[in-house]
C-alpha cells in the first residue's frame, strides 16, 4: 500500500495498491485519477491518444473540473485546475505507515491568480479499499471574501461496449437533455445509442458513503455492475457519451472511443456553490462493485 512515483501511460504521478491486488494512479497533473484496476480489470477509461505535456487537458480518467463547468463563465472550459501541477498533501508526505488514503493539494500561486483572482486550496482525497473507489474534493476559502465556483468529478468509466450497456438509477428525478435542450423526468433506465449528455438534479440517499449506501447510479455491463453514489453536496450529475459523429471530431480520442468509456460525473452545473470567507465545502464521489 506504499505510495510510489510513477508513470502511467506517460504521465509522472504516484501509485498506489491493495495486497488483493486493486491498484490506483494519480497524476501530478490536475491530481487526476487515471487507473484505477480492481476484481482484475480496468474500470477508468484513458484515451491512448491523449495529450501527454503536463499542461493539456487529460481525456480520462477523473479530471477535476473547478472552478467552473464547462462554459459557463468566462475561465477555461472546465476550469484550469486540471491542467495545472498538484502536490502531495503534507499528511501523505509525513505518513511513514502504509495507507490506502492519500491526498493531493493545489494552493492559489502566481499562476492560478493570473486566471481567477481568488485566495483559495483545492484538496483532493483519494481512498482506495478493496472493490471500492472514493474520491473527495475539500475547497479552502483563504480569503476575506465569499468564493463562489461550479465544478465537477468527470469520470470516465471504462464499459466493454456503450451499446450493450445500461444506466439505472434517479427515476422520475428532473433530466435536462443538454443535446435536444429538452426538460423532462429521468425514465431510470438510461442506454445510448447515440450522443448522449444530460444533467440530473440527483436525490442522494445518504449523508455518507458506505459499501452499503443506496447508489446515485448502477452500471450495468454484462454480467458486471458498479455502484455509484456522490455526496448530496454536489446537487447534479451529468453523464455523456460524444456518440460516434461527435467522437471524430475530438483529436484526442480515437474514432472508436466512445464505444468503450461513459461519463458518470458528480457536478454543480445549475446553481454556483458559495463558500464563505475562511470556510470550506466538501464533496464526495464513489464507487463500489
Amino acid at each position: 500500500m506504499n505510495l510510489t512515483a510513477d508513470t502511467y501511460q506517460g504521465h509522472a504521478g504516484w501509485r498506489w495498491s491493495l495486497p488483493n491486488g486493486d491498484r490506483v494512479f494519480v497524476a501530478q497533473q490536475g491530481a487526476q485519477v487515471l487507473s484505477w484496476h480492481a476484481a482484475g480489470a480496468e474500470r477508468l477509461y484513458l484515451s491512448p491518444t491523449s495529450a501527454c505535456d503536463g499542461i493539456t487537458a487529460i481525456r480520462g480518467g477523473v479530471p477535476v473540473c473547478f472552478p467552473q463547468f464547462n462554459q459557463r463563465g468566462n475561465l477555461p472550459k472546465h476550469g484550469f485546475v486540471r491542467n495545472m501541477p498538484w502536490r502531495l498533501s503534507e499528511a501523505s508526505l509525513q505518513d511513514v505507515t502504509p495507507t490506502s488514503t492519500h491526498a493531493f493539494e493545489l494552493q492559489a500561486n502566481e499562476a492560478t491568480r493570473s486566471i481567477w483572482p481568488v485566495n483559495f486550496r483545492a484538496l483532493l482525497t483519494v481512498d482506495l479499499q478493496a472493490h471500492q473507489l472514493k474520491i473527495s474534493l475539500r475547497v479552502d476559502n483563504l480569503g476575506d471574501s465569499a468564493l463562489t465556483f461550479t465544478g465537477a468529478l468527470h469520470t470516465y468509466l471504462a464499459v466493454s461496449d456503450i451499446a450493450q450497456v445500461s444506466l439505472h438509477g434517479q427515476a422520475q428525478q428532473p433530466e435536462w437533455d443538454a443535446v435536444k435542450d429538452t426538460h423532462q423526468a429521468c425514465s431510470g433506465n438510461l442506454r445510448f445509442e447515440a450522443e448522449f449528455d444530460r444533467v440530473y438534479d440527483v436525490e442522494t440517499k445518504a449523508a455518507e458513503a458506505t459499501a452499503h449506501s443506496a447508489p446515485t447510479w448502477v452500471l450495468q455491463d454484462g454480467a458486471q455492475s458498479l455502484k455509484i453514489s456522490q455526496s448530496a453536496t454536489w446537487g447534479q450529475s451529468v453523464v455523456w457519451n460524444p456518440g460516434a459523429e461527435k467522437a471524430r471530431q475530438l483529436q484526442d480520442m480515437p474514432d472508436s472511443g466512445y464505444q468503450h468509456m461513459l461519463c458518470v460525473e458528480a457536478a454543480r452545473v445549475n446553481t454556483p456553490i458559495d463558500v464563505p470567507a475562511f470556510q470550506s465545502w466538501e464533496a464526495w464521489q464513489q464507487f463500489n462493485l
